[in-house]
């Protein structure tokens, strides 16, 4: 049924099209040069319709599909040029006819035809008039931006225009919740959107973008209906359903409220549920920037501060089997005077989620493909999330050659995981023993970012820009294992002293992990002239971290045995500082622009521990480039090298025992130098207004010589690791590449590839002679999509994708065949139904894993009018109540397979109010 809707559709289309006239031309000036990315437009003058709308492309041509026997009123409107009309009567045959537009016009006279044209071209903005692509069925931003010609949403809520990533998500011109995308396409209620304007070679501060290269940025700005403006709009849902077991006992609340005046702004999201609803997963929170950016990130060094978060599962809602969620976030926005803008949100999540896994380890023979042993774990957890982000901003701009601005970010955390599992390990002889093991794991971590940064122009010439950043970081991660057997001890040795002689070993780790990071840099730009500059940068990042750790045992008699040996704790102090002084020039010769740049590093690390001081201080320079060839107005070719100075920080100098899990035991070490990374991408871009074609590849090599890579002995699937330097270079060659269109108004495709070829080089002790063995692998992952999808008004809308992965690793290869159906469509003018079916066929190479699962959800709302304030909906999710999905990884050392029990069906009865 589904195929034979879908044909009809397609050849109503078709015959539809077969029955326009073509008119056809190219727009030019008043010296017949032709004007690229004129907007045309066909209004139907007895209907006052708009039957067509076009973008001139390169040549100046456009192409209109119209209706025969039918007069015409064709706008045209181009920054620069004054507005035009002309009056244009089809017959039976197609129309060739070229226009000229006359110079002079001011922006404002093209006002009108941006507004009503469904996609309109402004200088570096895109703008998209939303209610030409609604069909009815949409209910949040998403699924508006699903629907527009080079733009893409993906599973995390990021949004991708032109193959670029969307940094900033705005409202009105106001931040929301800092730019994050996620909140926002989740959240913003389609009914609300009149325009999704694209901000390309988008800088937020206007006094640095005429001498930075912004070509990679772009920002996204919703533009709000006239009736949501000045007045609180949004929607309070609540709903509640039944479980597979029949009880009525799921529920969801999300009340959502907006306000916008030119003055303020202000944001609340809600949501209560126990569908398994995530409207911020503890993924996205540590990922969470909160508008921070790496203003450090053409300084030549990286020094990452890491987290101990001691592997606490950060999940999607859909590798869950129980998902418990409360969520409330606030966002305003307050202008006291045109030149000072105050901001700030709070964000608090708590969530509750029962894991349960199934998964089979494979750990290698040291360059081979044998397995030298395995493990075989069904695991069941509870976790316990409760988040908090809170942010305070300011910026004030007095006139146009000076701004201030001030940023605080705090982050609250606390974890609770408490797990069980039986473990089975077979080793090389095929020997089997199954014990059961418990673990807990807890944190409550702060994190404080600040931010001040002024930027002066102090005359035509001469722009200075200063900013600083510091972190204060503390972190207290507790681990504790509950195991059967002794997991590092052997005939031989007992690593950690602990008392062998118990019926059970209770291992336990406190940690306690500071950090106070300070970044600052100064920024002097000459413009030489109005097409190069100079740019001297002075800057210094200063770091003093501070680790403690100790072990203790708990006894069968529950009194504590306290593992106090200097090679069980740790006391560590570490100092890093690099000053450095960076020279760039950029030049702009025609359709390119080069800006070579080279920065003089002076390096001092001084790390303090078992009573003695290991100091390294040394002197690098480090060159970088960047070509970028303007190939066309949207058509790009961008050449980058660099090289950066990679520094770890103390969680790999410390040289104490830290218990990572039952089974991993690790140590670091103090002498560790630096790692030198060399990075090559070249990344092509071109996207076609005339046709809505998008073309994106990049493809990156980065050789990183003197890495830190891992010495690991194991003791059957036990392990014990240090980091040291390698003098092996490590490889890796990365490529993206995308193609989208759209076709005749109603049609949208892409496709895509994603391939990664990673060789890691590590040292593995031999376990029958004990002897260091370097060890190289490489591993190579694909990962192929095609989408199709059409886009009617009064028709039924049908979304059809594939999707093909393979995961190439040492011993094993993964396949997953995925092809996706979505159905969505508008009926009678009060119901919208949509439903979407995914299916996967996931085995390894010999068939020995294997799963085949699907999953089937689908919904029908009524709403009796546009304007009516009631909406009813039925919905239900995973209909076939599937159990399990799977998954796979590489470590290094070995393969992985896991399988993920998922969250059962819902059937769910909700009931909106539209404000």
């Amino acid at each position: 049924m589904k195929k034979i809707l879908f044909l009809v559709t397609v050849l109503f289309s078709l015959f539809s099209f077969s029955q326009s006239i073509r008119f056809e031309g190219i727009i030019q000036d008043n010296t017949k040069a032709p004007l690229e990315m004129a907007n045309v437009m066909a209004m139907n003058q007895a209907t006052k319709a708009m039957d067509g709308y076009a973008i001139t492309n390169e040549k100046g041509k456009f192409i209109l599909n119209l209706k025969p026997n039918t007069t015409y009123i064709i706008k045209l409107s181009y920054l620069g040029m004054q507005n035009k009309e002309i009056t244009v009567t089809t017959e039976s045959q197609n129309i060739t006819q070229n226009i000229t537009m006359e110079s002079g016009g001011i922006e404002l006279e093209g006002v009108e035809i941006v507004r009503e044209m469904p996609v309109s071209i402004s200088g570096d903005t895109i703008v998209y008039n939303a209610d030409s692509f609604k069909s009815g069925t949409e209910r949040k931003l998403e699924d508006v931006l699903k629907k527009l010609p080079g733009v893409e949403v993906n599973a995390d809520g990021e949004i991708e225009v032109e193959g670029k990533k969307v940094t900033k998500l705005m409202v009105e011109g106001k931040d929301f919740f800092d730019g994050d995308t996620k909140l926002g396409v989740k959240n913003i209620p389609a009914d609300a959107i009149d325009k999704v304007q694209v901000l390309r070679n988008y800088n937020e501060n206007s006094i640095l973008k005429g001498v930075e290269n912004n070509q990679e940025n772009v920002a996204m700005n919703i533009k709000l209906k006239e009736g949501k403006k000045n007045f609180w709009f949004g929607d309070v849902t609540a709903g509640g359903g039944f479980g597979p077991d029949g009880k009525f006992d799921r529920y969801n609340v999300n009340p959502k409220l907006f306000y916008y005046n030119p003055k303020y702004s202000v944001n609340v999201i809600t949501n209560s549920n126990n569908i398994g609803e995530l409207p911020l997963t503890a993924q996205d929170y540590f990922k969470f920037t909160g508008g921070f950016r790496n203003m450090m990130g053409k300084g030549g060094s990286s020094f990452n501060v890491s987290s101990n978060d001691l592997g606490i599962s950060l999940l999607r809602n859909n590798r869950a089997k129980e998902i418990e969620t409360d969520f409330g976030a606030a966002n305003f926005s307050y202008n006291p005077s045109k030149a000072w803008t105050i901001s700030g949100f709070g964000i608090l999540s708590a969530s509750i989620t029962d894991l349960e896994t199934k998964s089979k380890t494979n750990f290698l023979e040291p360059n081979s493909t044998e397995v030298a042993s395995t493990e075989n774990r069904i695991e069941q957890a509870n976790q316990k999330n409760n988040l908090g982000l809170f942010k305070l901003s300011t910026s004030f701009k007095p006139n146009a050659n000076f701004q201030f601005d001030y940023d605080i970010l705090t982050k609250l955390t606390k974890q609770d995981e408490n797990s069980s599992l039986i473990r089975e390990t077979i080793d090389e002889s095929d020997n089997s023993t199954v014990e059961d093991i418990y673990t807990g794991k807890n944190q409550e971590p702060i994190s404080v970012n600040q931010n001040l940064s002024f930027y002066y122009t102090a005359a035509e010439k001469h722009v200075f820009a200063f900013e600083t950043q510091h972190l204060y970081q503390d972190e207290d991660p507790f681990y504790t294992a509950n195991l059967a057997s002794d997991p590092f001890t052997s005939s031989t040795s007992n690593i950690l002293g602990y008392d062998t002689s118990q019926v059970r070993t209770d291992l336990n780790q406190n940690r306690f992990v500071k950090t106070n990071k300070l970044d600052a840099k100064l920024d002097y730009y000459y413009m030489l002239t109005p097409k190069s500059n100079i740019n001297i940068t002075l800057g210094n990042t200063h770091s003093n971290q501070n680790f403690d750790s100790s072990m203790y045992q708990i006894l069968d008699n529950g009194s504590q045995n306290e593992l106090d040996n200097t090679t069980n704790t740790n006391n560590v102090n570490y100092k890093f500082n690099d000053a450095f002084l960076g020279l760039h020039y950029k030049v702009l010769t025609g359709k390119f622009t080069f800006t070579p740049g080279v920065s003089l590093h002076t390096y001092a690390l001084d790390n303090e521990q078992l009573g003695t001081n290991f100091k390294q201080n040394f002197t690098r320079v480090l060159p970088d480039f960047l070509a970028i060839y303007q190939i066309k107005k949207a058509e790009m070719l961008t050449y980058n090298f660099s090289f950066t100075n990679n520094f770890t920080d103390i969680n790999r100098l410390a040289e104490g025992f830290l218990l990572n899990s039952y089974s991993s035991l690790s140590r670091g070490n103090r002498t560790l130098e630096n790692a030198i990374q060399q990075s090559h991408s070249v990344t092509y871009q071109k996207y076609n207004m005339f046709n809505f074609e998008s073309i994106t590849s990049r493809i990156q090599y980065n050789r990183t010589v003197d890495a830190v890579k891992i010495r690991a002995l194991f003791d059957n699937v036990n392990q014990i690791s240090e980091p040291f330097n390698s003098e092996f270079a490590d490889e890796t060659i990365t490529f993206f590449g995308s193609y989208g269109r759209s076709f005749f108004k109603y049609y949208k495709a892409s496709l895509s590839a994603n391939l990664n070829w990673s060789k890691f080089n590590n040292i593995q002790v031999d376990r029958l002679t004990q002897q260091d063995v370097l060890i190289t692998n490489e591993s190579f992952t694909q990962n192929y999509f095609i989408r199709a999808s059409t886009n009617f008004k009064s028709l039924p809308n049908i979304e059809l994708g594939y999707g093909y992965t393979v995961n190439n690793y040492p011993n094993d290869t993964f396949f997953t065949d995925r092809p996706t159906v979505k159905i969505d469509y508008f009926f009678l003018k009060s119901f919208s139904f949509v439903t979407e079916y995914e299916f996967y066929n996931y085995k390894n190479k010999d068939k020995t894993i294997t799963n085949e699962y699907d999953f089937l959800s689908a919904s029908l709302i009524y709403q009796k009018t546009k304007d009516s304030h009631l909406e009813y909906k039925i919905s239900a999710t995973n209909i076939l109540n599937t159990t399990s999905l799977n998954d796979d990884s590489f470590s290094q050392f070995s393969t992985r397979a896991t399988q993920y029990t998922v969250q059962p069906r819902y059937i769910i009865f909700s009931l909106k109010y539209n404000l």
